[in-house]
């Protein structure tokens, strides 16, 4: 994926850049964080291990910590959401964002996912069965067809009774540099899917918006073994910032760690 690396070593402890192999951007650079500036120290102030990648896609600079880390692949858990939903309305096994399927009444841990959900809803809440479902009647066949075309990380959906959980416990594998090229093809309109169908799946990834940025992003926590993902981008001033920082979970009290990270590191790059 890169072209050329380097760190910036004691200067800039834990603080790397990267060109990447595309298009020169002829836009004015923007300010450079502050020379003590460390994506490492929100790793150490919440106390997690993990990584973080930050591309800036007009200066085509990517700042990171835990360079091998970002290679690794790991499970997507619900970052894959993001495609699950794009296959879904494609597909046309789910009408629109606002289409609703009926709760089943079995109860599951997180009280939010225990009632009928629409699509952007149980997007917003993460809701497992929801995705499941959609999943189910996508099918095996078609699943696999459409992983293979848009080239999602290992590419591997497993065999046909995963078809609800190979994001979560089976074969399918991504890494956070692959989550960013996944990403900045999702924002360009690069992935083979309608206008219509992008547009709806930016619309629900949305969990800010203020009148300077938009955050579009997605969590994801698989259980075992227990990686967290926050992935996303941020728009603002004429830029986009892509990320995808992925965390060791220990248990429930560092999930919130995903997105605190990310904020932190990109407020200390000065991007937010």
């Amino acid at each position: 994926m890169y072209s050329r690396s380097r760190c910036w070593g004691y200067a800039i402890a834990g603080l790397c850049w990267t060109v990447l192999p595309s298009a020169p951007s002829t836009a004015a650079p923007l300010p450079m964080a502050q020379p003590d500036v460390s994506l490492a120290q929100p790793f150490r102030d919440l106390r997690v291990q993990g990584s973080i990648l930050i591309y800036d896609l007009k200066q085509n600079r990517a700042y990171q910590h835990n360079p091998a880390r970002n290679t690794q692949p790991f499970l997507p858990a619900s970052t894959f959401k993001i495609l699950n939903a794009l296959i879904a309305l494609e597909t046309g096994v789910i009408a629109n964002e606002l289409s609703i399927l009926t709760w089943d009444g079995v109860k599951r841990s997180i009280p939010t996912w225990n009632r009928d959900l629409n699509l952007k809803t149980a997007f917003q809440v993460s809701a497992v069965w929801f995705y499941q479902v959609l999943a189910r009647r996508v099918g095996y066949q078609r699943m696999q067809q459409w992983v293979t075309q848009v080239g999602y990380g290992n590419q591997s959906v497993g065999k046909a009774d995963d078809i609800d959980t190979f994001w979560l416990t089976g074969n399918l594998r991504i890494s956070p540099k692959e989550q960013i090229q996944f990403l900045q093809r999702l924002y360009r309109n690069e992935l083979p899917f309608s206008e219509r169908v992008i547009t709806t799946v930016k619309e629900i990834m949305i969990v800010e918006q203020t009148p300077d940025y938009t955050i579009r992003a997605k969590t994801g926590w698989a259980l075992a073994p227990g990686i967290g993902w926050y992935v996303g981008y941020v728009e603002q001033h004429n830029n986009v910032y892509f990320f995808a920082t992925n965390l060791d979970i220990r248990d429930q009290q560092d999930l919130p760690a995903r997105a605190d990270i990310t904020r932190r590191s990109l407020k200390a790059l000065n991007l937010l």
